[in-house]
């Protein structure tokens, strides 16, 4: 028996130690599993504090030359109103969040996620001043938008795709036409975009990869 044989079975036997520490829990989402964490540390904390949650990490103007307001374009994604507003957006990141970070790995997500947090936050200060946004929703329609991306064979448009497409981000535009509170339809529709736009993103760059043009 040579050495290398030794040494594959003390990393064999390295590994198996090291699963059967929690042999019934697979933290297959470290990312996804690390903001559910955080939301339900803040919602528990604005339960008893109140809104200071929500001054110090909700999205809202100030004046542009607040240091302070930038944070908060990412941090509002964090806060939820409530035990239903924070259910209602989890269901949907648990189910579908874990795949897209084992698809595109924890890194990717982690600066899709920022990338549409920043701008859903930087439109919102622009546009609805007086307003404060919170919630992970826009974050919960870029994961739809971009798992729907996860069919497309040999550079062709799934009709998932579009199905998916006419069917939230055109719901929210009727909504936000038809209803007096359209701040969460908007973040809603950018969050469908910038989704779109991830999965476009990547599938290009895989083409390239397959075609052997990637530079």
């Amino acid at each position: 028996m040579s050495w290398r044989d030794d040494l594959g079975k003390g990393e064999q036997k390295s590994n198996n130690a090291g699963k059967k520490r929690f042999p019934l829990v697979d933290f297959n989402a470290p990312v996804i599993l690390s903001v559910f964490a955080i939301s339900l540390i803040l919602l528990i904390i604005k339960s008893v504090s109140g809104d200071v949650v929500s001054r110090f990490l909700a999205c809202y103007f100030t004046r542009w030359t607040d240091v302070f307001m930038y944070p908060r374009l990412f941090t509002h994604v964090l806060v939820h109103q409530d035990v239903a507003h924070f259910a209602g957006n989890y269901l949907l990141l648990l189910v579908v969040g874990p795949m897209l970070e084992e698809k595109y790995g924890s890194g990717s997500l982690i600066r899709m996620m920022a990338i549409t947090a920043g701008i859903t936050g930087l439109i919102h200060i622009v546009f609805f001043r007086n307003a404060m946004l919170i919630g992970a929703s826009g974050l919960v329609f870029m994961m739809i938008l971009l798992a729907s991306f996860a069919n497309i064979r040999d550079g062709r448009l799934p009709v998932t795709v579009l199905l998916v497409g006419v069917l939230y981000i055109g719901n929210e535009i009727i909504r936000g036409v038809f209803s007096k509170d359209n701040i969460s339809q908007l973040s809603h529709i950018i969050g469908g975009i910038c989704g779109a736009g991830f999965g476009f993103g990547f599938h290009k760059v895989k083409i390239r990869r397959k075609n052997g043009r990637l530079i």
